[in-house]
């Protein structure tokens, strides 16, 4: 299994950005797909996941700003980021959940200036 995310970048606060996640490889249909964070010296947290029938948990401070999204027929996973703040910089890790286990993708980064 092999995870490619695309969409990071630097914005501006109150900006926008789009991350993807493409999932290839063999993959169950069942499964859970989602975004992690990181930056330095903290540990990975979690943003959003979605499983394939469209349940969506997402961190407390990402609610109602972030949107994840998912193709299943493309096993690829969105993360709409909306009104970013500064404390949202950070590597985003995209994730796939199979039986347990996570796959990791590259991460992407994302600044946000004030």
């Amino acid at each position: 299994v092999q995870l490619q995310a695309s969409g990071g970048g630097s914005v501006q606060a109150g900006g926008s950005l789009r991350l993807s996640c493409a999932a290839s490889g063999s993959i169950l249909s069942i499964n859970v797909m989602g975004w992690y964070r990181q930056v330095p010296g903290k540990e990975r947290e979690l943003v959003a996941r979605m499983s394939n029938g469209g349940t969506t948990n997402y961190a407390d401070s990402v609610k109602g700003r972030f949107t994840i999204s998912r193709d299943n027929a493309k096993n690829t996973v969105y993360l709409q980021m909306n009104g970013l703040k500064p404390e949202d910089a950070a590597v985003y890790y995209c994730y796939l959940n199979l039986l347990g286990i996570k796959y990791w993708g590259e991460g992407t980064l994302v600044t946000v200036s004030s």
